[in-house]
């Protein structure tokens, strides 16, 4: 079982068909990462904001590349506030913060957030990198070895691995149990990206793709149990 993980979450996971956000999902997945805190083990959180902005979608309506991403790191931050209210709600100690400050709000502080971990509180991680030009992968990534986290698990909606080729057009598609971050970089999966990955392999993080519509599989997960594909150094 993992004693420190970083979880990531896609904004896209959290929003219902027609809001931002569902409800449902939200106390889902909060009541996981409650059973996993029970279970003894440190929980950091980076969320996405696809369910509100992505930043490509400025991109496309003629904004600079640096506003669209800033855009889209406002998003993550949205998200991060409130997943962690929701924590909050059930129960759990939570706290967010932010690599783009948002002034009398929150921001990022790595020896805060360690410290606030060893007392038994969740982070949940927004801004993304802080930076233009990184992706989520990356701050995810960045964010896992701030914090000495043993894995990155990556929650998809979905998707339930890493396969060989795109299952939804190759039904012969080969789902992977174990991958090194080098296959990731030889074969070309896109998975996580360059980037990230070398930060994975230097810090010495395993990552972990599943699906997290199925039941409990954060829990399952957290324990290593056999859900998804794991990625290690």
């Amino acid at each position: 079982m993992y004693k420190r993980v970083l979880l990531k979450l896609s904004g896209e996971a959290l929003s219902a068909p027609d809001f931002p956000f569902s409800t449902d999902v939200l106390e889902k997945i909060a009541l996981q990462v409650k059973k996993i805190r029970e279970m003894g083990v440190d929980v950091g959180i980076v969320v996405g904001g696809g369910n509100i902005c992505r930043g490509r979608i400025f991109e496309d309506l003629g904004f600079d590349r640096v506003q669209a991403d800033y855009a889209g790191m406002l998003a993550t931050i949205i998200n991060a506030i409130m997943f962690s209210a929701e924590l909050n709600k059930v129960g759990v100690k939570s706290v967010p913060m932010s690599a783009v400050t948002a002034q009398n709000v929150l921001d990022f502080d790595k020896d805060e957030a360690n410290r606030l971990m060893a007392d038994g509180y969740v982070i949940v991680f927004g801004g993304g990198f802080g930076k233009p030009y990184y992706s989520t992968d990356t701050g995810s990534a960045q964010r896992a070895k701030d914090i000495g986290a043993d894995v990155i698990l990556m929650a998809k909606s979905g998707v339930d691995g890493v396969y060989d080729s795109d299952p939804d057009d190759n039904p012969d598609a080969k789902r992977f149990d174990e991958l090194t971050f080098n296959d990731i970089l030889n074969l070309d999966l896109k998975v996580i990206d360059s980037q990230a990955a070398e930060l994975c392999q230097e810090a010495k993080i395993e990552a972990f793709v599943f699906n997290m519509a199925d039941e409990d599989n954060i829990v399952k997960a957290v324990k290593g149990e056999a859900v998804g594909t794991v990625i290690r150094f």
